[in-house]
C-alpha cells in the first residue's frame, strides 16, 4: 500500500488515509447569518465521497465582526449548531473524518467574495467595523481597524472557545484554528502588523501570547481525545516580517500546549510579499518545522500529482498532506489516486462500480 494511502492515527482520532481536503471558503451562506446551506452538504459531501480521509470546513468565524465577507460561514451562535449537523452527517456517511477551521478575519475582515473584486465594504456597503491587533490597514482602501483592548482580546479568545464547543456538538472530530494568511491571530504573531507596546507586542514571546491564549482556551473546550490542528503562515516573504525561525519556536510551544498537527501555508499578511509559487513550494516548511519542532506537520501549496504527494510522504517531510485548487478541479482526486498508486478501486461507492471499466480498459 502506498504511504499516501496509509491510516494515521492523530491523538484519538484513527484517519483512514493521508488526503485532507484543505479549508477553502465558499462564500455561499445568505442573509448574512453564517449557516451552512444545501450548497454546502453538497460541496464537502461530494468531496469525502471522492475519498479523502479528512475533510475541513472552511474558515468559519468566531465571531460576526470576524467574517471575510458577510457571505461566510459561522459558529458565533448556538443556532449554528443545527445548520452543521447535516454537513457532518454526510461527510461520515462516506467514511471520512469531518473537521473544521475556527477563525477570526481580523483586519482583513468586510469584504465582497472574489468573484465580485473583493473589494473592502464599508459599513454604508453592508460592511462593519473592524478590529485588530494594531491600527494598520493591510493596504490603502481596505480599512483602518480598530485596536483591540485588553477586554476585547479576552473576549475573542472566549469566543474561540464557545465556537470549539459548538464545534463537537456539532459532531466535528476535528479542530483546526486558523493562525495564518494574515488574519487576526496571524496578525498578531507579524512585527509588521502588530506594534503593540503592551503585554501582547514587542518580543516573540508576547506577540505569542494571543495565540497561546487561544490554543489553551480550546484544548480545554474539546475532548481529550480531539485532534487540534493549526494552520500557520511559516514566513511572510517581507523583509523584516515574520519568518520560519520564529515560526519553529513557535510550533514548540504550541505543541507544548497541546496542538497535534501544524498546517504549514505561507504568506498572506502584506501585499509588499514577494513570492513566486512552483508545485510543492510549501514542503520546505513542512519538513523543517516537523523535524525542528517535533509534531506533526501537513504539507500544502500546488500538489497535484499523484507521485508528488506520495513522495512527500515517503521522504517524511510531512504526515499527511492537504490538498485545496486541484480538489475543486476534480473532487475524485484521491480515489484515482489510489488506483494509480495501489491498483485499488475498493474505495469507489458501489453506485460508481463502472469505474473497474476504466481500470479493464487502462491495463488492457
Amino acid at each position: 500500500m502506498s504511504r499516501l494511502f496509509t491510516p494515521i492515527e492523530i491523538r484519538g482520532e484513527t484517519i483512514p488515509n493521508r488526503v485532507f481536503v484543505a479549508p477553502m471558503c465558499q462564500y455561499s451562506c445568505e442573509d448574512a447569518d453564517g449557516h451552512a446551506k444545501p450548497w454546502h452538504t453538497v460541496h464537502y459531501g461530494t468531496r469525502a465521497i471522492g475519498g479523502a480521509g479528512l475533510v475541513m470546513l472552511e474558515a468559519t468565524a468566531v465571531q460576526p465582526e470576524g467574517r471575510i465577507s458577510p457571505w461566510d460561514m459561522g459558529i458565533w451562535a448556538d443556532a449554528h449548531v443545527e445548520s452543521l449537523r447535516p454537513v457532518v452527517q454526510v461527510i461520515e456517511s462516506a467514511g471520512s473524518v469531518p473537521a473544521i477551521q475556527l477563525a477570526h478575519a481580523g483586519r482583513k475582515a468586510s469584504h465582497d467574495p472574489p468573484w465580485r473584486g473583493g473589494k473592502f465594504l464599508s459599513t454604508a456597503d453592508g460592511g462593519w467595523g473592524i478590529a485588530g491587533p494594531s491600527p494598520l490597514p493591510f493596504q490603502d482602501g481596505w480599512g483602518t481597524p480598530h485596536e483591540l483592548s485588553l477586554e476585547d482580546i479576552d473576549g475573542i479568545v472566549a469566543d474561540f472557545a464557545l465556537a470549539a464547543k459548538r464545534a463537537v456538538l456539532s459532531g466535528f472530530r476535528v479542530v483546526e484554528l486558523h493562525m495564518a494568511h494574515g488574519y487576526l491571530v496571524c496578525e498578531f504573531l507579524s512585527p509588521l502588523s502588530n506594534q503593540r507596546t503592551d503585554a501582547y507586542g514587542g518580543s516573540l514571546k508576547n506577540r505569542a501570547r494571543f495565540p497561546l491564549s487561544v490554543i489553551r482556551a480550546v484544548r480545554n473546550a474539546i475532548p481529550d481525545a480531539m485532534p487540534l490542528f493549526v494552520r500557520v503562515s511559516a514566513t511572510e516573504y517581507v523583509e523584516g516580517g515574520w519568518e520560519i525561525d520564529e515560526c519553529v519556536e513557535v510550533c514548540r510551544w504550541f505543541a507544548d500546549e497541546g496542538v497535534d498537527l501544524i498546517d504549514c501555508s505561507s504568506g498572506g499578511n502584506s501585499p509588499n510579499q514577494s513570492l513566486k509559487p512552483y508545485p510543492g513550494y510549501q514542503v520546505p516548511f513542512a519538513s523543517r518545522i516537523k523535524k525542528d519542532a517535533g509534531i506533526m506537520t501537513g504539507a500544502v501549496g500546488l500538489i497535484t500529482a499523484y507521485d508528488q504527494a506520495e513522495q512527500i510522504l515517503e521522504q517524511d517531510e510531512a504526515d499527511v498532506v492537504l490538498l485545496a485548487r486541484e480538489l475543486l478541479r476534480n473532487p475524485y482526486w484521491p480515489l484515482q489516486a489510489r488506483m494509480e498508486l495501489d491498483d485499488d478501486i475498493s474505495g469507489w461507492p458501489l453506485q460508481y462500480s463502472r469505474v473497474s471499466e476504466v481500470r479493464a480498459y487502462r491495463s488492457g
